[in-house]
């Protein structure tokens, strides 16, 4: 509630500002009075554990979706969640195929839902609301693109050095703080429920702090360029990607948006959502 009020004060000071004075607001221009679709972006842990992250959560902080306790904590989430009242569901994910076929074999019984989020958050609620897809919205990054494919000639040794640089993490000082930091948030996964979790994790300040991770430290503190370079061909690129392949899906100015990814994805996609008039971000902790 108190996070609710905030905003509203805040939208309010800064209307008035605008009305106040002869600055105009931006949008005057840019949308006109027209309604635009809204997003509403929910950062998650890995439900299965893929393992493909740079920090791996210790096996005793591992939840276990299936379970009872985890399906009622599920339910409560998406109950939230369900109040932005999605009509089209992004996932992590290059394409949705195997997850539409996971889903006609669930509905025929013959299979359980996948243990990822993708499935047990989106497609739970695909099937909550009667859509008729869920859309993989991932997308590989120019970087790897360029050094990784039978085209490429090898011929540019520095796109080569940079490409082959595990850019993020290290052992300095702050990366040991930021390996606390996950600890903790593994932790808080294990020992509260699905939904606080989630409020926590897509809160401003820690979703804002695990983008942090990418620029204080670790690799990206480089003598020369090739930490900036490497991350913005790599990880702030393959953003850029995701947010240009949600934008290139047909949607009209009616459509409530679900993007589900990955939390470290969520303050890169958050700041592109702030930044165009083209879409109306929804923040999770004020639904």
């Amino acid at each position: 509630m108190k996070s609710i009020l905030i905003s509203i004060l805040i939208s309010f000071i800064s209307s008035q500002l605008f009305a106040q004075s002869d600055f105009k607001d931006p949008d005057e221009f840019l949308r006109k009075g027209e309604q635009v679709p809204k997003v509403l972006l929910v950062g998650s842990f890995h439900f299965n554990y893929p393992g493909l992250d740079a920090h791996k959560a210790a096996e005793d902080n591992k939840i276990n979706i299936y379970s009872e306790k985890r399906q009622k904590e599920l339910q409560e989430l998406l109950d939230y969640i369900s109040k932005f009242k999605p009509t089209k569901i992004m996932i992590e994910a290059y394409n949705s195929s195997k997850f539409i076929k996971n889903w006609k074999a669930y509905k025929s019984g013959k299979a359980e839902l996948y243990a990822s989020e993708r499935s047990q958050i989106g497609m739970r609620l695909v099937i909550r609301f009667g859509l008729d897809t869920i859309y993989g919205v991932d997308s590989g990054d120019l970087l790897y693109k360029t050094t990784r494919t039978e085209e490429y000639s090898n011929t540019n040794s520095y796109l080569d050095s940079i490409a082959n640089r595990h850019y993020f993490g290290g052992d300095d000082e702050m990366m040991k703080r930021y390996k606390n930091f996950y600890a903790y948030k593994d932790t808080l996964a294990f020992q509260n429920s699905l939904l606080e979790t989630f409020k926590y994790m897509n809160s401003d300040k820690v979703l804002d702090r695990a983008f942090g991770a990418y620029i204080s430290g670790g690799q990206f503190t480089s003598e020369e360029m090739e930490g900036p370079d490497a991350l913005s061909m790599l990880w702030m690129n393959r953003n850029l990607r995701i947010f240009r392949k949600i934008q290139r899906i047909e949607h009209t100015p009616d459509d409530r948006i679900l993007v589900i990814f990955g939390a470290a994805h969520i303050a890169i996609l958050n700041w592109l959502y702030e930044s165009t008039p083209e879409f109306d971000l929804v923040k999770f902790n004020e639904l």
